[in-house]
Parts: C-alpha cells; sequence; structure tokens
C-alpha cells in the first residue's frame, strides 16, 4: 500500500493586508503633500481648481510610491536598524513593495495626465524621476538632501502648473514658473534641513547639525512671514485721512483693503510662528541632546510642520480660506502620526 502520509509543505506566506500597506507608505505622512501644491497654485493665482486636485493626488500617489520604494531599496539597512518595518519583518515582501512603488507611480502620472494633461506632466515626470533617483541612487551620497528637497521644490512647481494656460502670456507656462519659485524655493530648503537631519535617525547627531538646520528653519520662517508683515503695516500707512463724502468712500475703500492685508499678515504669521513652535522646538531639543531618539522625533516634527509652513504660503498669497483648511488638517495629521509613523 501506498505510504498516504501528506508530505511537509511551508506554510503559505500571509496575505499583505491594509494595515501593512499603510505603513509602508507612511499613509498619514501623505497629508503634508497637498499642501505643496496648493501653496504653488496659490502663488500662481488659482488656488482651488478641479486640476488642482487631481494635481495633489497625482502628487499624494507619487508621495507614497517613494516611501515604498524607500523601504525596498532599504531592507538590507532597515533589517538591522528598523526590523519592525514592513518589509524586514517579512509582513510586506520585497518585491511588493517595489510592485505598489511601480503602481503608485503610474497612476500618480495617470492621474497628472488626466487632469491636467500635458501641462500638469511637466510637473509630475519630473517629480517621478526625482524620486525614484533619490531612493535608488542618491539618497547615501552627498547629494542626498538636495536631492530630496529638489523633489518637494518639483512638488510646489506642480502645483503652479496645475491650471490650464490662460489666454494671455501672465498664465503661460514660464509666469507660473515664476510665481511658484519663492514658495518652491523655501519648501526646499525646509526639506533640505529635514533631509539632512533624517540621517542621523539611528546613531544620532553632532550639535552642530540640529544648531544649523533650526537656524534655517527660522529662516524660513521669517522669510515667509516677514514679506507679508510688510505689506500690512505699508497698507495701514496709507489710509487717507476722512475729508468729505468721496474721500470717505475711498478711505472705507482702502480700509477694506487694509484690513485683508492685515489678515492675511496675521495667517501668514500664525503659520510661521506654528511652524517654528512644531519643528524648531523639536530641533531645539535635539541640539541640547542631539540623541538618536531626538533627531527622530525632530525628524517627524518635521514632517507634519511643514503643513503650517505651506498654509503660510498660502495665505500670503491671498488664499487665506485655503490656508485656514490646511491649519485644520494640521493636528489631524498629528494625531495620526502617533498611529503609523511618519518616518
Amino acid at each position: 500500500m501506498k505510504d498516504r502520509r501528506a508530505s511537509p509543505r511551508s506554510s503559505p506566506r500571509p496575505a499583505v493586508g491594509l494595515a501593512d500597506l499603510a505603513q509602508l507608505v507612511r499613509a498619514p505622512a501623505a497629508l503634508s503633500v497637498p499642501g505643496d501644491v496648493l501653496a504653488g497654485a496659490a502663488a500662481a493665482g488659482h488656488p482651488l481648481s478641479v486640476r488642482t486636485f487631481g494635481v495633489m493626488g497625482s502628487s499624494v500617489c507619487l508621495y507614497w510610491a517613494g516611501m515604498a520604494l524607500n523601504d525596498y531599496a532599504d531592507a538590507t539597512i532597515d533589517a538591522v536598524e528598523r526590523p519592525e518595518r514592513p518589509v524586514p519583518s517579512g509582513r510586506v515582501p520585497r518585491r511588493t513593495a517595489l510592485a505598489v512603488a511601480g503602481a503608485l507611480t503610474a497612476g500618480g502620472l495617470a492621474l497628472a495626465a488626466a487632469s491636467g494633461g500635458r501641462r500638469s506632466l511637466l510637473g509630475a515626470l519630473p517629480l517621478a524621476g526625482a524620486v525614484w533617483a533619490y531612493d535608488l541612487m542618491l539618497k547615501s551620497t552627498p547629494a542626498g538632501p538636495a536631492a530630496m528637497a529638489s523633489a518637494r521644490a518639483l512638488d510646489v512647481m506642480a502645483g503652479a502648473l496645475a491650471a490650464g494656460p490662460g489666454p494671455d502670456r501672465t498664465h503661460g507656462t514660464g509666469a507660473a514658473l515664476r510665481r511658484g519659485a519663492v514658495p518652491a524655493a523655501l519648501v526646499g530648503a525646509h526639506t533640505y534641513t529635514l533631509t539632512a537631519l533624517s540621517r542621523h535617525e539611528i546613531s544620532g547627531a553632532p550639535a552642530r547639525l540640529p544648531a544649523l538646520t533650526l537656524a534655517a528653519s527660522t529662516a524660513t520662517a521669517l522669510a515667509t512671514a516677514l514679506p507679508a508683515v510688510r505689506a500690512a503695516v505699508a497698507a495701514s500707512g496709507r489710509l487717507p485721512e476722512r475729508a468729505g463724502t468721496a474721500c470717505a468712500a475711498r478711505s472705507g475703500a482702502a480700509g477694506g483693503g487694509a484690513r485683508s492685508t492685515a489678515t492675511r499678515a496675521a495667517v501668514v504669521t500664525a503659520g510661521a510662528l506654528t511652524y517654528l513652535g512644531s519643528y524648531g522646538t523639536a530641533q531645539a531639543r535635539a541640539v541640547r541632546e542631539p540623541s538618536g531618539e531626538n533627531v527622530r522625533r525632530a525628524v517627524g516634527a518635521g514632517i507634519l510642520g511643514l503643513m503650517p509652513l505651506q498654509a503660510a504660503l498660502t495665505a500670503r498669497s491671498g488664499a487665506t480660506v485655503a490656508a485656514a483648511a490646511l491649519g485644520v488638517v494640521h493636528p489631524l495629521a498629528r494625531a495620526l502620526a502617533r498611529r503609523i509613523s511618519p518616518t
């Protein structure tokens, strides 16, 4: 008779769960992405449109792709330094992480094309290239922080390109890129400091590094807020004296403009102070004790602290309501980060 005993077989690998995928792509951290697009779109004069929301979705897909690709590329290092992550822990196979990155990249590019055509692809394609180049080639090189900063700056530029070209040159591609250049540079400066710190999340950093990044963050906040404050002061100084009905009417119009400028300055200043209060405070703690834990906390604060900076930049361009919406999302992102780490 045949031996009917079953031959031993390896147990099948459990299916990848949604919670594992959410940890792989650092899902809550993607809440910091739409603000890039919004800041760029506001600077170009069209903060909210169907195309803008489409580009936001595209950028979120590309951000998540970068997170998955990061864990694919760092699987060997993470097995030693961060074994709890989905790939080294075995909850997500390495090839699955690569497939997720590829699918999200394709989805992000398709969404950009569908929402804004060739103009939106002009922003999404370089962004996707920067994400893949950083994760696969540049991360561990001296060019790593600059490469990541360029990716975030390109995200802002994608927002500036979000609306279709207008009938005149003031809404053309070149004009949109020029208008988006300042917020892109400020977001890029923030991202450079963040990436420089992130290289020391495990072993800790020399004290001079968080001191330098704190100085750079302070300069970024000041460069964001001061133009709006100066504009408010100048507007208040131009109010005419009341003298007759016509002059009073003009005074009322000027007063309304001054109040609008003052409101804008207040929102910008609040965003800049919140940015320094979260990211700056965490960096100051790392200056006092530059341990790996404190540096890691500073990086987490910097990822989510970008949101009030984006709100300040958005308000500076006149979109105060959209900026206020970003301010509301920031506490939500911080609450979600307690469940899924953004780093």
